[in-house]
């Protein structure tokens, strides 16, 4: 086997440099775009290979095909990283990076491993350099670059791999490294997996918490939207989300509302009321038991149990003095009572935490308006279509309430 004149060999390859960084650049902001709308949204890095590390694989190919009288074929000299925060984000990368790219190459690193060994995981892409980033840049000397989709975890596992594996050429003898490292890597493996369920729990339970506020906002319009206008429909403050089936196990805390959740969403209200009592019997943390009192202030409420909707409401706030959602729901009770300037003085606790939202101005201005207030009521509609412009029912309530004043 006889070996390239390495000089000259840098020479060639130093030659299209700036065009590959040029190029890397283009493809990295190609994939920022496809792939803005996810969120959370993936970290892109791009970057080309340097000439010690394209030289060293080189000769490595070399030697394993000796025979061969052509320059061996190096793939990943402009190469992109696409870092996700969660495993099942990857796919979701993988698919679009298939529809705005013409893939020729496909490996999963890493999926082959015994669970014995180490190493990192990886989805490696084989792309064709995009015709126009070509016309753009010029031609760089290579007609593919390679994309590498990881996790956060399996990017920092390869950065640390790279540095005390492959440039330390890492021999196999070293057993006992190979065993620590092997324990490292099973460790971030099963963090990745850890991680991913949390975030799934999380959006079982935004998912219920979501349904469990629409139904709360149905309720309301129909006590209190259709007393207030005649001539005027109304949209929801919510729209419908998914509901995940339910999912029972061991009776913690987090279980134990995911269940109320799923019972409050099915309109069986009597079941999730005693389940919020229970994770109440629990004696959980002030913050917690805030929140566990406002879920079943609103089931409560769902039976048209006022009264215990608010006393439910106001032990929320009594355990958390700033639970504006707790004194912005107390305000909505109040409303379907008709007790018009206790709602007006609860939609102002909550705003006095929290100025920012538009919902809570639009009711207070309900409030006012059936208060006998309509300057205040206009103002509140003002405010709330300044944070939401394109809130819709405060653009019709402005309008109904315009209708309405007389001016000297």
């Amino acid at each position: 086997m006889e070996l390239p004149d390495k000089k000259q060999l840098q020479n060639s390859y130093m030659r299209y440099a700036d065009v590959r960084l040029a190029t890397a650049k283009g493809i990295e902001v190609c994939l920022e775009d496809i792939l803005s709308f996810l969120s959370p949204r993936p970290t892109v890095k791009g970057r080309i290979k340097d000439f010690d590390s394209y030289y060293k694989k080189y000769i490595k190919l070399l030697k394993q095909n000796p025979e061969t009288m052509k320059a061996p074929l190096i793939t990943d000299i402009i190469g992109i990283r696409v870092v996700c925060p969660f495993m099942v984000n990857l796919g979701e990368v993988q698919e679009i990076v298939d529809k705005h790219f013409t893939v020729i190459d496909t490996e999963r690193k890493g999926s082959n491993y015994s669970y014995k060994e180490f190493g990192y995981e990886s989805i490696h892409l084989l792309i064709n350099i995009p015709r126009d980033i070509i016309e753009k840049y010029s031609y760089s000397g290579c007609d593919v670059a390679e994309i590498q989709i990881r996790t956060i975890l399996q990017d920092a596992w390869a950065e640390v791999e790279h540095e005390l594996v492959y440039k330390a050429e890492f021999t196999p003898f070293d057993m006992n490294m190979k065993r620590k490292l092997a324990a490292i890597n099973a460790s971030l493996s099963l963090a990745d997996t850890i991680f991913q369920e949390i975030r799934d729990y999380q959006q079982q339970l935004h998912a219920e918490s979501s349904k469990r506020r629409e139904d709360f906002f149905d309720k309301l319009e129909e006590n209190v939207d259709t007393f207030l206008f005649s001539d005027v429909e109304l949209a929801s403050e919510t729209k419908a989300y998914t509901v995940w089936e339910q999912s029972k196990s061991n009776a913690t805390i987090d279980d134990l509302l995911l269940n109320a959740l799923y019972a409050h969403n099915r309109k069986d209200f009597d079941t999730a009321i005693k389940q919020y009592t229970q994770i109440l019997s629990m004696n959980p943390q002030n913050n917690i038991i805030s929140i566990i009192y406002s879920h079943r202030g609103m089931a409560n409420f769902a039976q048209s149990c006022y009264e215990d909707a608010v006393t439910d409401f106001n032990k929320a706030l009594e355990y958390d003095g700033k639970a504006y959602k707790a004194a912005y729901y107390r305000g909505l009770v109040k409303l379907v009572q008709r007790k018009w300037i206790e709602a007006v003085d609860d939609f102002t606790l909550s705003l006095a935490v929290n100025p920012y939202q538009p919902f809570c101005l639009y009711r207070r201005g309900h409030a006012s308006y059936h208060n006998g207030d309509k300057i205040q009521a206009l103002s509140d509609c003002e405010a709330a279509l300044l944070l939401m412009p394109e809130f819709e029912d405060a653009m019709k309530f402005k309008k109904f309430i315009l209708n309405r004043m007389t001016f000297v």
